[in-house]
């Protein structure tokens, strides 16, 4: 006889049979009977399966390339040739054991043991009757179990309704041969030559195309006549897509040239769109149309348009730019082309909005105010580009939104924090894989109009890379002549963004590209006052974390000499970010006990605020005294607001050396020598004797040293300090000073005034020393600020002496 070549089973559906195979031989009746007559032995080797289930009656060629699995085989073949073969519950587990099968398997008997040249083991098995494991006596060398008989419950005889039922069975599975192609008609025979009902379901449903969870649930149903229906069913289904295949198939037959080829795959596509609901690509480019007709845009991006579309109808479907050129067509339908909002001029409506949401910052508001009314006289005016500059936590960004609101606009927020890619602004050309437009376009296509309030958040961070300089991409963005036509390498066409309301926030203006602070209006937010932030406190903050809590006002009061305690004691900022964190943790308390139904005090005392939030951590600098020489008090600015500062200097043995400590920058140092050079210079006018420089050390120290400090300002405070240490001349009491000095003794005027003023008086301060040129700064800040202080305006630094030093000596005075 020929060398046969045997069928895979375990992956052959009916649709795929080899026309060079030669059929196993089928199963008799008598043959079944007596397989139902073989006595199970008590124990079988159990063989895993990867993919294929095994059924009662059917012949399969099965590969072994796992140890276990060979040893296995080897050791049956010497024996009775009887195995249990159970099919793998994941068939990716190399190593299975007895939790990793299924329960129910089917007897096999060894037919023929093969030895493959690659090393494997291929075996041809014939399932038995099936089994149930009733538990797993060893894994090594391979897996025993004890097995039970699973019985099969059979319809009689004469059951009409299980005869049909395998009738249809047949006439099924002789049809699904007829219509595929890839079945030859020979293997009706088989199909016609099976007598036994039960080897006809066995037959069919393990050579139909199911997966192995399917199979297994077939082999587990007992009863033959659900089975076979369960087997019916999953014919059916495969017939229905035979059906469809060849339904499709026959709707797009034509010669097979390679254009025809092209357009018979897209009709294919295009059919089974539709049998599944969807909708055919002609639909979709229809819709762009209707669509575009809606559209405001003007008689050049409607012709860009146009051509844009009818290239996409000129394209291939299945081709990858087809998808992008889609993508193109939807972002240029979805962006808002000529839509506005309409204004709300109503000045007294945005100021009540303003004064609702923002306490203080008066001069703010009234900047934003002017712009709205130069919007009302001037409809047609360009929106301004604003800049709020200022430290965090004041509201910078929150302005904007109330600005939207104000103006009926949409808001818009775009952070730049940390943006270093050019194409985050301006967007990829769209050849490129996973381009998009910039965030730009992104949110106006997300606002829906063109005129929105947008807010670029933080501008001062914007840093660059070998991917382009961001803060270069957004000078065309910020310029009201240039950005009518914003140019997106996505869009490929220019966007009007004239209309749009610019609102940029920024920390600080040092890291701002001098070319784009150039096109914004500067308006300084400064910090709060204590005053202020207690306010604030009370009618915005305060409500807002009772409400995030779940709590009422009659849960909680706090009073304002409480909110003051919280914000001196416990908070060191010109915002009110960490003051919201405090009067969180008080509500949180006042939470826990209602939740606890703990008593707990409903107005809130100093030694309840001292009990949750703990001692005071940030208690302020205050004016300590005069007693000892060279110790003078300065003002200093810093991002969080105003502080007073110590400048002390002491004077030791040595060759005349000038010592700088406490973390001072340049500047700062430069300002002490020339504190220093200007007393050497004129020596005889403040009663000092030349001797004094050559044979003592000044050393000049200003404390908190992990703090970096720089800036021209303490330059008065520090040539203050050295008259004061050489001349060992009291300072006069509770007085502070700020000012730049040169070597003529010249003083000039320093900026953050108002912070400055602010701190002074928080550290108890009665007389404040500036420039004559600073009289401008004091004039602009409100007189209730300004209550308890006196001022003195100085242009040259024998007028800083005679107010700031007495006549009196200090305790213990040295003779120099």
């Amino acid at each position: 006889m020929a060398k046969s070549n045997f069928i895979s089973f375990d992956s052959l559906s009916l649709q795929e049979f080899d026309e060079n195979s030669e059929l196993i031989p089928l199963m008799t009746p008598e043959d079944e009977a007596e397989i139902n007559n073989e006595l199970l032995p008590e124990s079988l080797p159990i063989l895993p399966l990867r993919n294929t289930v095994l059924f009662p009656g059917v012949v399969i060629p099965i590969t072994a390339g796992r140890d276990k699995s060979i040893r296995l085989i080897n050791d049956a073949n010497k024996g009775s040739k009887v195995i249990g073969v159970v099919s793998q519950i994941d068939e990716n587990i190399e190593d299975p054991s007895g939790k990793d099968i299924f329960t129910t398997g089917t007897v096999a008997r060894i037919l023929k043991v093969l030895k493959m040249p690659d090393g494997n083991t291929t075996i041809i098995i014939q399932g038995k009757k099936r089994f149930e494991i009733n538990k797993v006596l060893a894994e090594a060398p391979y897996i025993m179990a004890s097995v039970r008989d699973i019985g099969e419950v059979k319809p009689a005889v004469d059951n009409q309704e299980f005869s049909a039922i395998i009738d249809s069975i047949k006439d099924l599975a002789l049809q699904i041969i007829k219509d595929s192609p890839n079945i030859p008609t020979e293997a009706s025979f088989a199909i016609k030559n099976i007598e036994s009902s039960s080897f006809l379901v066995n037959f069919v449903s393990s050579n139909m195309n199911l997966s192995v969870e399917e199979k297994q649930k077939l082999l587990e149903i007992n009863d033959l006549k659900e089975r076979a229906l369960a087997t019916l069913k999953y014919m059916n289904v495969e017939f229905q897509k035979l059906e469809l295949k060849n339904d499709i198939q026959s709707k797009v037959q034509s010669d097979m040239s390679q254009q025809q080829r092209e357009y018979f795959l897209h009709q294919q596509m295009k059919t089974i769109q539709e049998e599944l609901g969807g909708v055919s690509y002609d639909e979709e480019i229809e819709e762009m149309k209707v669509r575009a007709e809606e559209k405001l845009w003007d008689d050049k991006v409607e012709d860009h348009f146009n051509k844009e579309i009818a290239k996409l109808q000129r394209m291939n479907p299945q081709v990858a730019e087809y998808s992008i050129q889609r993508n193109y067509l939807d972002l240029f339908l979805d962006l808002p082309w000529n839509e506005f909002s309409k204004d709300k001029f109503d000045l007294k409506r945005a100021m009540r909005i303003l004064d609702r949401d923002h306490y203080g910052l008066e001069d703010v508001k009234r900047r934003i105010i002017e712009y709205l009314a130069v919007l009302k006289l001037r409809n047609d005016m360009k929106s301004p580009i604003l800049c709020f500059y200022g430290p965090p936590g004041v509201g910078k960004t929150s302005l904007g939104k109330s600005i939207a609101e104000a103006l009926g606009r949409e808001y818009v927020r775009m952070s730049l924090g940390g943006l270093r890619d050019e194409a985050e602004i301006r967007g990829h050309r769209k050849t490129y894989i996973g381009a998009m437009p910039g965030r730009i376009l992104q949110s106006l296509k997300k606002a829906g109009t063109s005129n929105p309030v947008f807010v670029l958040d933080e501008i001062d961070k914007l840093s660059n890379s070998h991917q382009g300089d961001p803060s270069s991409a957004m000078l065309e963005v910020l310029d009201p002549e240039q950005n009518n036509e914003f140019y997106d390498n996505f869009l490929e066409m220019g966007f009007d963004l004239s209309k749009v309301m610019f609102i940029a926030t920024s920390n600080s203006l040092n890291t701002i590209q001098p070319a784009l602070r150039d096109r914004m209006e500067i308006i300084n937010v400064t910090g709060y006052t204590i005053e202020e932030k207690v306010e604030i406190a009370k009618r915005h903050l305060l409500p807002k974390q009772l409400k995030e809590h779940g709590l009422e006002t009659k849960h909680l009061k706090i009073a304002k000499p409480q909110l003051e305690k919280i914000v001196e004691g416990y908070t060191r900022e010109s915002g009110v970010r960490g003051l919201e964190k405090q009067i969180a943790k008080m509500v949180r308390h006042a939470a826990k006990n209602i939740a606890m139904e703990e008593t707990y005090n409903l107005k809130v005392t100093n030694d309840d605020v001292i009990e949750v939030l703990g001692s005071p951590k940030l208690e302020r600098d205050k004016y300590e005294n005069n007693n000892v020489a060279g110790v003078v008090t300065g003002l200093a600015w810093t991002k969080v607001g105003g502080d007073i500062l110590f400048i002390e200097s002491i004077l030791s043995k040595g060759k005349g050396n000038l010592t700088v400590t406490g973390n001072l920058g340049k500047v700062m140092k430069e300002s002490a020598t020339i504190a220093m050079e200007y007393i050497k210079a004129n020596a005889d006018e403040f009663g000092i004797a030349s001797e004094v420089f050559e044979n003592y050390n000044v050393h000049i120290h200003v404390p908190e040293g992990a703090t970096p400090k720089d800036g021209p300002s303490a330059g008065v405070t520090m040539l203050t300090s050295l008259v004061s240490l050489f001349t060992q001349r009291k300072v006069k009491n509770s007085l502070a000073m700020t000012g730049e000095i040169t070597l003529r003794g010249k003083v000039l005027p320093v900026g953050g005034i108002k912070e400055k003023i602010l701190a002074a008086k928080r550290a108890r301060i009665k007389e404040i020393l500036l420039c004559e040129e600073n009289k401008r700064d004091i004039e602009e800040i409100k007189p209730e600020y300004l209550k308890g202080l006196k001022f003195h305006y100085v242009t040259d630094m024998s007028d800083v002496l005679k107010l700031a030093l007495t006549n009196q000596k200090v305790k213990n005075a040295k003779k120099l």
